[in-house]
């Protein structure tokens, strides 16, 4: 079996390929078109499918976003005519933070939205993608990515008013899908909080009430809460990363449990769940202070196979000197196998993977901030 790791930078797409998970050929960055201006795109989002070979990139360019496609495991790409997404022209405008605009006067009536950023994609059955898109919003295809449909339920929730930018901007920037239902799926909204759906989109429930914050005057909202990330496992337990503690919830709408207290900080970004085994999940503090550096400056991840109950530092063949890059909120994956590898990179520009040993190999060093990080099994 062959490994393939897509590793999304500020300055462009580079692929890393294995036989072994310890030896790894790396290329980038990839030009995906024939003016250049791609190699040194931002990479935020990135997807891959194995059961079909298909990978999809989010890239910010020079002219803007696109999504570009591959069919045959990032050797190729192609990049749709059109725009696959455009807001419809008679939705009123949006603010990209409301909280910019409370007790002024509306943006100017010719005011348009327009996307900024793809900061998600997410495979579903079939054809199906998800997109979660700047400003806050989901996109939905039935046609593999070529054309996408705005979600206005999402767009019009009630609570929307209380989602705001967040230090990385207003996106929808988590998707988990329901591999047993469809119809089902969970999404994160940067200082907007956590929604689920039942109905494929039609309607949606926030469900992130309990998860409690330290930077408002309300310690335990409803709604508007900082997410950094979700996940979820095997069993269908959701776990996230908050702008605070992380959480477990079997049944969110029955509540959210803190499962920080035996982590060596309540702050992170990535959270990544085992394919496979119910429970077991790797988390990559950082540091509480404002300099959002590792714990004692001292990479590591952290891994639970109780649900969270207790942690243990996941580290070996990490760097044991200070070390000062952090893992952002899609800087880290496994690559699906039953058996899986972990991969994670740091905005020092290296990349890391392991088998579930827990031995970390370097795979790369020096590449710009490494924004998003996905790997995949190919033939």
């Amino acid at each position: 079996m062959a490994y393939l790791v897509l590793i999304g930078t500020r300055k462009g797409l580079f692929t890393a390929r294995s036989t072994d998970r310890t030896t790894w050929e790396v290329e980038g960055p990839h030009r995906l078109d024939d003016d250049g201006f791609t190699a040194v795109a931002e990479i935020y989002a990135a997807a891959c499918d194995p059961a079909t070979g298909r990978i999809l990139i989010g890239a910010s360019t020079f002219f803007g976003p696109s999504l570009w496609r591959s069919d045959d495991y990032a050797r190729t790409w192609s990049e749709p005519e059109n725009a696959p997404m455009a807001f419809p022209q008679d939705l009123p405008y949006r603010p990209l933070d409301f909280s910019d605009t409370a007790g002024t006067d509306q943006p100017d009536a010719d005011q348009t939205n327009t996307v900024k950023r793809i900061w998600q994609l997410a495979f579903g059955p079939g054809r199906r993608v998800w997109a979660g898109v700047e400003p806050t919003s989901l996109w939905t295809s039935d046609d593999g990515g070529d054309t996408f449909t705005f979600n206005r339920a999402l767009w019009d929730h009630p609570e929307h008013t209380t989602w705001a930018s967040g230090a990385g901007g207003p996106a929808v920037h988590t998707i988990v899908p329901d591999p047993a239902d469809p119809q089902h799926l969970t999404v994160a909204i940067s200082s907007g909080g956590i929604y689920q759906t039942d109905d494929d989109g039609k309607t949606w429930n926030g469900i992130t009430k309990g998860i409690t914050v330290d930077y408002g005057p309300d310690t335990a909202p409803d709604s508007g809460q900082c997410i950094h990330k979700v996940t979820r496992d095997a069993a269908g337990t959701l776990f996230a990363q908050s702008h605070g503690p992380a959480y477990r919830a079997t049944r969110p709408d029955g509540g959210w449990t803190n499962i920080s207290q035996n982590l060596p900080s309540n702050f992170g970004f990535a959270m990544v769940a085992h394919p496979t085994q119910p429970g077991t999940v790797m988390a990559w503090p950082v540091g509480e202070s404002m300099d959002r550096t590792p714990p004692d400056h001292q990479i590591s991840a952290w891994r639970t196979t109780d649900g969270g109950d207790t942690w243990n530092a996941w580290g070996t063949g990490l760097p044991t000197e200070p070390y000062f890059g952090t893992v952002m909120r899609d800087g880290a994956c496994t690559d699906g196998a039953t058996d899986p590898g972990w991969y994670f990179g740091t905005r020092c520009g290296d990349v890391w993977a392991a088998d579930d040993t827990g031995r970390w190999h370097l795979v790369t060093a020096h590449l710009p901030d490494v924004l998003c990080v996905r790997a995949m099994e190919t033939p």
